[in-house]
């Protein structure tokens, strides 16, 4: 993943606190093809592990979960207007946020539940995993495009994770 850069101070003003060492804009971007749906969540996977997010296992476990329906979607039904798909990770003190930018003009939309109709439910399943973790997603139409994005909040890194260890 390519990391982006930060903006830094306006001149005269000094810069603020120090962020937490995982916070950051990463960006993917990948052919819409099928692959690319493992790629994507395994990208995300390591980041965390890599930026030590503190993520719990469920929190993780849904945002690959959101990964991989939003880039299943992209793929799916953009790819015919959407050679790429672009897949960014934006990472908070409080909040990691996902979000899958194709060249497709049409938003999204869940359908209604079909007992009967076997796909389709990815949308509502990414709904549900946010409302649970208490966080937000909504599609944002781009300029002959959309993104679809979901954040879901960082719960505070354990004090005996991040303090060094006394001596007695």
């Amino acid at each position: 993943m390519e990391i982006l850069g930060s903006v830094p101070p306006e001149p005269g003003r000094t810069a603020p606190c120090k962020p937490a060492g995982y916070q950051g804009t990463w960006r993917l971007t990948t052919p819409a093809l099928p692959s690319s749906v493992p790629r994507a969540r395994h990208e995300v996977r390591d980041l965390m592990s890599r930026q030590r997010v503190p993520l719990t296992g469920d929190r993780l476990d849904g945002l690959l979960l959101i990964v991989s329906e939003l880039v299943t979607n992209a793929v799916q039904h953009a790819a015919l207007l959407s050679p790429e798909v672009a897949v960014e990770v934006s990472i908070g003190p409080a909040w990691v946020r996902v979000a899958v930018a194709d060249d497709h003009p049409c938003r999204p939309r869940p359908p209604a539940a079909d007992q009967e109709r076997i796909g389709g439910r990815g949308l509502l399943l990414v709904q549900a995993i946010v409302e649970e973790a208490g966080g937000a997603c909504d599609v944002e139409c781009t300029a002959g495009g959309k993104v679809v994005w979901a954040t879901l909040p960082v719960p505070p890194p354990h004090p005996a994770l991040t303090s060094p260890p006394t001596l007695r």
